[in-house]
């Protein structure tokens, strides 16, 4: 990371990671698809269930970033004791999470569609598809844990294989359960909440099987296991900050389906829509970041501001030409997208001016999430939240919300606006970070200024 040219690098580093994440955003497309041929009903209930499966998720990463962090520290010390202590709590934790969540799902699952004053088409839906992927979420917490075990000890192909299983089977069991096929009962919406989590569950079990019984940097065993509250305030002293802003997002799909919902219930499917859409073209700017974050932190440690710079510049162009791309394709073919989730043709008529005023944030959204990157690599992650918590909570959702009175179709709006506020704070930030911060570092070592 120190020597080879960057740019071939950090697509090196970069390829298998997006790779990975676009399997993960099909199969949530492919789930929309399948959904939405249920009935457009589906698709909206699913959507507004969608805050829930966020904040899981978030529990689920957050928590495991930070047993991800802890095992790769205590291996770096030579500490296995402490390293198999890490993974061992990790995965109880998980499942203490899980215990959370399937409460959550027995007792408030209807609350929580209450909330939206949906139809009664809607509320039942979002009833039958949320009490499964609460209730049974055991295999997906399971199944991250055991990822970020394996990412921990460098095992990152066994990390992506195990991602792949649970999506694939997700993809194949799909259109099996929802209608019926070979043989199947047609289950509809319920049928595709049980091929998510059987996905998952494969995907966790396969996992822990490889990771107690397969020869690995680290050993998940209960024989003699005591709790150690000191492990477990190191793993969520990383992992803490990571589940708030993760679940950013959660807070702002509730808060934005709260207010389509007054306006209507078509755009909550659009919106729904639009977010599976936006999840496959971003997905890879994601995985971009990660070959982003280790070169940019490598040649910062090593003092070597140039290719740090050169890291930096190669993201931001990567980044924003691929988001120029998504945004070309939004502009030119929002039918043909809106168009594989049969809608009706008033969603439709609804769907193409949202999709072509969002699309215009892409750029500009490429723009902060390489440069809170580049924070988070310098040790810098508060800039990352500051910046997240800006562009989908403090501006976007009020900014929707006094957009909403002037009717539907200036909502979107709300989107571009908080990304180009969220972009010039980012560069304000990296220019500050850079004169205060990086390059006083960097001159200690005998660096040029900049």
């Amino acid at each position: 990371m120190g020597v080879k040219p960057i740019f071939g690098l950090l697509l090196s580093m970069a390829l298998p990671s997006m790779a990975s994440m676009l399997v993960q955003a099909l199969y949530n497309i492919v789930d929309g698809i399948y959904v939405s041929r249920i009935h457009p009903d589906a698709l909206t209930a699913v959507s507004l269930a969608s805050p829930v499966q966020i904040l899981m998720i978030s529990l689920s990463v957050g928590t495991c970033v930070g047993v991800n962090s802890l095992i790769s520290r205590r291996l770096g010390q030579k500490n296995q004791a402490d390293a198999d202590a890490a993974a061992t709590h990790g995965l109880l934790l998980s499942l203490l999470s899980w215990a959370a969540c399937a409460v959550f799902g027995l007792l408030c699952t209807n609350l929580f569609f209450r909330l939206f004053s949906p139809s009664e088409s809607i509320f039942n839906y979002g009833v039958e598809y949320l009490w499964v992927v609460t209730v049974f979420s055991a295999g997906m917490f399971v199944e991250i844990s055991v990822e970020k075990t394996f990412q921990a000890t460098g095992s990152m192909m066994t990390s992506m294989v195990l991602q792949l299983i649970g999506a694939v089977t997700n993809i194949i069991l799909d259109p099996i359960l929802i209608f019926g096929l070979l043989g199947a009962p047609a289950l509809g919406v319920r049928g595709a909440a049980i091929a998510t989590v059987i996905g998952q569950s494969l995907a966790g079990v396969i996992g822990l099987v490889l990771l107690v019984r397969g020869k690995n940097a680290v050993t998940v065993t209960l024989r003699g296991f005591r709790w150690n509250g000191r492990i477990v305030r190191d793993i969520y002293t990383v992992g803490l900050p990571s589940i708030l802003m993760q679940s950013i997002g959660s807070v702002t799909a509730m808060g934005f389906n709260r207010i389509l919902m007054g306006l209507s219930e078509g755009a909550v499917w659009v919106m729904g829509t639009y977010s599976k859409l936006e999840n496959f073209l971003f997905m890879p700017l994601f995985g971009l970041t990660h070959g982003v974050l280790p070169l940019t932190g490598y040649n910062f440690g090593a003092k070597n501001r140039e290719r740090m710079l050169q890291t930096m510049r190669y993201g931001l162009i990567i980044g924003i030409s691929m988001m120029a791309v998504g945004m070309l394709i939004f502009w030119i073919f929002p039918r043909q997208l809106l168009g594989i989730f049969a809608p009706t043709p008033e969603l439709m008529e609804m769907g193409v001016p949202a999709l072509r005023t969002i699309s215009l944030s892409f750029c500009l959204g490429a723009v902060g999430i390489i440069l809170s990157t580049v924070f988070q690599a310098v040790g810098k992650g508060v800039y990352s939240l500051y910046i997240s918590l800006l562009r989908q909570i403090v501006i976007v959702l009020p900014c929707a919300w006094a957009l909403s009175f002037l009717g539907l179709e200036y909502v979107w709006f709300a989107f571009p606006v908080s990304n180009v506020v969220s972009m010039v704070l980012s560069i304000v930030m990296a220019k500050h970070l850079f004169r205060n911060y990086i390059d006083p570092i960097l001159l200690d070592k005998g660096e040029a200024a900049r």
